[in-house]
């Protein structure tokens, strides 16, 4: 398998592959009607067209779905395997930097001339014949997929964007199937409903394969479409377990027939959900994985996700838009606490649900600055603030924008003082690029 090396660019130029992909996605965000349009066929049509659909993608394929712990379950999946030994790809969505974070292989962003090769191929497939008009998710999800199936690896780890019945990644028949959480987002897609929701998570079982949940609370749904399909389940809390045995130390046992027994005890604590990292170990282990203590607790150890109660000196970030992630990000605090105050650096777009998420936040928060986002769903800082002071809290400074937000609380900070970035990958997007900056 190819491995790609990192590429470090001077700062103050833009290479001629950056300046061609940065076009590329420009066209790409251009070029359908609608940013999201649910639905296979199309999708279908072009990955028929490019020789991918039927083949072998990988020789292991685990699709993850879910509302929240999607993409932490799949950086665990990424590192678990890699320290085992295996080749990997991973595709996720969105990115919070670069669009290159989306496609890794053997740990490593693809490279913007890799993109770009993905890209041209989609195009070539979407007009020979009758043209397909694609949205942005669906060229980005075939041309990761083509560098996927050229690269071969032992696995490959997919990331439903939304939904998952209908989600592009759903072309690819997966071995293992994922379901981390399901709670209430995107409800212009996929509705209020939680069973719902659940069916079109579970659209990603596939008959005779196992399917694994990693959520204790899952709608019965789920479970239905399951047994409707034929697909196995193995479920957190009935066929695997986990629990603390000590600080910051925890042990896995396993469930299914390639885990029945199986148990990994001393594992350290990764700084990510441990439902998550449990979910991990058991979708390996349906995946062929032999799991070996050293090489897991090596992996647990080193594992880092941008953007998921990310540390940076004072500043905690989190992806966190829903009330259900809020939740979570309000007990990790809880359970850390500090001296000082507690500022939570808030900028959500116009479709989520503000008053659940700062209702969640409200018991950690000590003081709030709200921000505005750009774009056709931003909200601006001032509605932001409107719901924070309809809760009981006050705002100490609405923003124009994140990074002018964290330039006017970086000057306020106590050195007890703690802050939480959360609302939205924009909002932690530009607050990265900022303090690079």
């Amino acid at each position: 398998m190819t491995v790609l090396s990192r590429r470090v660019e001077p700062a103050v130029t833009r290479p001629a592959t950056s300046r061609r992909l940065e076009a590329w996605l420009a066209q790409l965000e251009a070029a359908h009607p609608m940013g999201i349009d649910l639905g296979l066929d199309r999708v279908s049509e072009v990955g028929r067209r490019m020789g991918l659909l039927g083949i072998t993608l990988a020789r292991r394929v685990i699709t993850v779905a879910g509302t929240n712990g999607k993409g932490s379950t799949v950086a665990m999946l990424e590192a678990l395997a890699r320290a085992h030994g295996l080749s990997t790809a991973s595709y996720t969505s969105p990115h919070l930097l670069r669009y290159n974070e989306r496609l890794r292989l053997n740990g490593v962003e693809a490279s913007d001339n890799m993109l770009i090769a993905g890209f041209e191929a989609v195009e070539a497939a979407r007009l020979d014949g009758s043209p397909v008009s694609l949205s942005y998710f669906e060229v980005g999800t075939l041309a990761a997929l083509w560098a996927i199936a050229g690269s071969q690896p032992d696995l490959a780890i997919l990331e439903v964007g939304l939904g998952g019945r209908l989600d592009a990644v759903n072309i690819i028949d997966a071995d293992v199937a994922v379901i981390t959480t399901i709670a209430r987002d995107h409800a212009e897609y996929l509705g209020d409903d939680l069973d719902g929701i659940g069916r079109e998570k579970a659209g990603i079982f596939r008959a005779g394969r196992p399917a694994v949940l990693g959520s204790r609370d899952l709608p019965e749904s789920v479970r239905a479409t399951a047994a409707e399909l034929g697909t196995t389940i193995v479920a957190i809390g009935d066929a695997f377990h986990w629990q603390e045995a000590g600080p910051s130390v925890w042990c896995w046992q396993g469930g299914g027939c390639a885990a029945a027994g199986l148990s990994l005890d001393d594992l350290p604590d990764p700084g990510l959900p441990l439902d998550n990292a449990a979910t991990a170990l058991q979708a390996l282990t349906l995946a062929d994985v032999a799991l070996d203590v050293v090489a897991t607790r090596r992996a647990l150890a080193d594992v880092r996700l941008p953007g998921r109660m990310q540390w940076l000196g004072q500043w905690c970030l989190d992806v966190g838009h829903n009330p259900h992630a809020a939740a979570y990000l309000a007990g990790r605090l809880h359970a850390m606490p500090c001296k000082g105050r507690t500022w939570i650096l808030l900028g959500m777009l116009g479709d989520k649900d503000a008053d659940g998420v700062i209702g969640a936040l409200a018991a950690v928060a000590d003081a709030w600055v709200t921000v505005t986002l750009e774009g056709v769903r931003a909200r601006s800082a001032a509605e932001l603030a409107e719901h924070v002071q309809a809760s009981g809290a006050a705002v100490a400074f609405q923003a124009a924008s994140p990074e002018a937000g964290a330039e006017w609380l970086s000057g306020r900070l106590a050195p007890e003082d703690r802050v939480l970035v959360c609302g939205s990958f924009f909002t932690v997007g530009a607050i990265l690029a900022w303090m690079q900056a």
